[in-house]
């Protein structure tokens, strides 16, 4: 059983894929706005979300940007959109997974179950003594549980995902920040991070700026 969110302004087809997913034994909530869905998954901690890209207030792939701004929560696209170059796109921006309408309603509880699954394996990263639980949103260094704010966990858990990787600036501004790509906010956020993880720009023991291009986190064993 999951708790979904799922994000469609159709009324019969969100009737009908509510009904399909209850049928499997999740917990569905229904909203027909890009706002609304932003609210919820601010609010709530939902296990995944289906979200449609033909809404009504805001085009889908803005709305997975600004979703994936304040939760690592899977994001599974369901449109009746089927161009390849959008859907490369989509997935490069965070979805975990597309599926084209129309589908069936056990295609949509396998796709679901294979995301759930992703993340199940993918929720606690260790990268030398820094743990992180993505779930349940804690990060400790050395034993000591961390003290962050929503986008230091976020920035946190986002580079340690991608270990050992130089992440572009560009590509973290906008997966974190996607309204506001302007690079101090990003500099503050490092800083304000380094701080707590006990290290200095100067003398990085988790957290590596490569100039002009990215950041990378690091073991520093």
């Amino acid at each position: 059983m999951a708790s979904v969110l799922l994000v469609e302004d159709d009324p019969v087809v969100r009737a009908a894929i509510t009904r399909a997913l209850t049928g499997q034994g999740h917990i569905v909530h229904g909203v027909a706005l890009a706002i609304e869905a932003l609210r919820e998954v601010t609010a709530n901690d939902y296990d995944v979300v289906v979200l449609d890209l033909g809404l009504p207030d805001l085009d889908g792939g803005d709305a997975l940007r600004m979703i994936r701004g304040v939760t690592n929560t899977p994001v599974v696209i369901a449109t009746a959109r089927d161009d390849e170059a959008g859907i490369v796109r989509l997935l490069n921006a965070g979805a975990d997974d597309y599926l084209v309408k129309p589908f069936s309603s056990e295609i949509l509880e396998a796709r679901l179950q294979a995301v759930l699954r992703r993340a199940r394996d993918t929720k606690q990263l260790v990268i030398g003594g820094l743990e992180i639980d993505v779930n349940l949103r804690r990060a400790a260094v050395d034993g000591q549980e961390l003290s962050l704010t929503h986008k230091e966990f976020e920035l946190l858990s986002y580079l340690a995902a991608r270990q050992g990787e130089v992440v572009p600036r560009a590509e973290i501004l906008a997966n974190l920040w996607p309204s506001h790509r302007d690079d101090q906010t990003l500099d503050v956020h490092l800083s304000w991070l380094r701080r707590k993880l006990g290290e200095r720009a100067a003398q990085p023991r988790y957290l590596h700026t490569v100039r002009g291009v990215g950041v990378r986190l690091v073991d520093p064993r």
